[in-house]
C-alpha cells in the first residue's frame, strides 16, 4: 500500500473517507464507502437488507451497511499492513 521504506518522526497524515449511503426500496441499504489514504484507494460496497418481520426504520439499515462497509475497508487495511509489512521484511 505504501512505496516509503522509513517514516519522519511527527509527519501527520490526512486521509478521507466518504460513505454514499443509497436506499434501494424500503427493505435494503446499500453503501458504497472509498477511503484515499493519498498513497491508495480502497472501496468497500455492501448492503443492509431489513427483516420482513422488523419496523421500517431507515436509519437502521444505515447503520449496518455503514459498520460492514467500514469493516471491510478495515479488513483491506489490515491485508494491505501485513503485505506491506512482509515486502519490507524481505528487502
Amino acid at each position: 500500500m505504501t512505496n516509503a521504506t522509513a517514516t519522519t518522526a511527527g509527519h501527520t497524515r490526512t486521509w478521507n473517507l466518504r460513505l454514499d449511503i443509497f436506499e434501494q426500496d424500503a427493505d435494503t441499504t446499500v453503501v458504497h464507502a472509498v477511503l484515499d489514504t493519498e498513497n491508495n484507494r480502497l472501496v468497500s460496497r455492501t448492503s443492509a437488507h431489513r427483516n420482513p418481520h422488523d419496523r421500517p426504520v431507515p436509519e437502521i439499515g444505515d447503520e449496518y451497511a455503514a459498520g460492514r462497509a467500514l469493516l471491510a475497508l478495515g479488513r483491506q487495511l489490515l491485508d494491505a499492513g501485513a503485505l506491506d509489512s512482509s515486502t519490507n521484511a524481505r528487502q
